[in-house]
């Protein structure tokens, strides 16, 4: 199973990175050495370490959540892809996320030698907002609150894109990437709509037909 495979990696490393800064240092996001010492690899191992148990766990809860549903029902399904098709989108998704969720980062911070990041985020709400597009009426937990995946779906891109315009003018801050989750999330929905455009068609049926 790919997604296991991703979270044994991410799980693995996370847990050798926690008793080893150095290593954590060396394979976190930091746009800085990516521009001036050539560190690339930095653009992909950073989403397979986490800050602490917590940044982990919920991360890791999220990606078995939504990422086994969407490789066994959906990318495996063989009247929807060909299997090794599906299989390698799947792993496009989760990847690709990864990128889509830091180039903006990279672009605004590589110059800043203090600006790094790390986690999984980025490529979870590419999964976690594909899974939206694909079963929009799907139950998601938000802060423990039951909704609809569309809903959910809006209310988190509004939530991120607000707090993003918010740390841009500097009357919020935290230690959260709000950009991963957004850039995330719109190339999961972009995704799916390139690989599969019957998708748009069928999300939309799904949502109207509650009204």
């Amino acid at each position: 199973m790919i997604t296991y495979t991703f979270l044994a990696l991410i799980i693995i490393y996370s847990l050798y990175c926690f008793y080893d800064r150095a290593a954590m240092s060396k394979y976190l996001f930091h746009p800085y050495s990516i521009r001036h010492n050539r560190q690339h690899y930095r653009f992909l191992t950073h989403a397979f370490i986490h800050g602490d148990y917590l940044h982990l766990f919920f991360n890791c809860l999220a990606l078995y959540s939504f990422g086994l549903i969407l490789e066994q029902q959906f990318f495996s399904n063989p009247s929807i892809f060909d299997p090794r098709l599906g299989k390698l989108y799947y792993i496009l998704l989760f990847t690709g996320g990864i990128y889509a969720a830091s180039i903006a980062e990279y672009l605004r911070n590589k110059d800043n030698p203090d600006y790094t990041s790390l986690g999984a985020s980025g490529a979870i709400s590419s999964v976690l907002f594909c899974f939206i597009m694909i079963s929009p009426l799907s139950k998601i937990y938000l802060l423990f609150i039951p909704l609809q995946g569309w809903i959910a779906g809006v209310l988190l891109l509004g939530i991120s894109y607000y707090l993003i315009r918010k740390k841009r003018k500097g009357s919020y801050t935290d230690n959260v990437s709000h950009e991963a989750h957004f850039w995330g999330a719109l190339y999961g929905v972009v995704f799916i709509l390139v690989i599969k455009p019957s998708i748009a068609k069928h999300f939309f049926y799904q949502i109207a037909g509650i009204f």
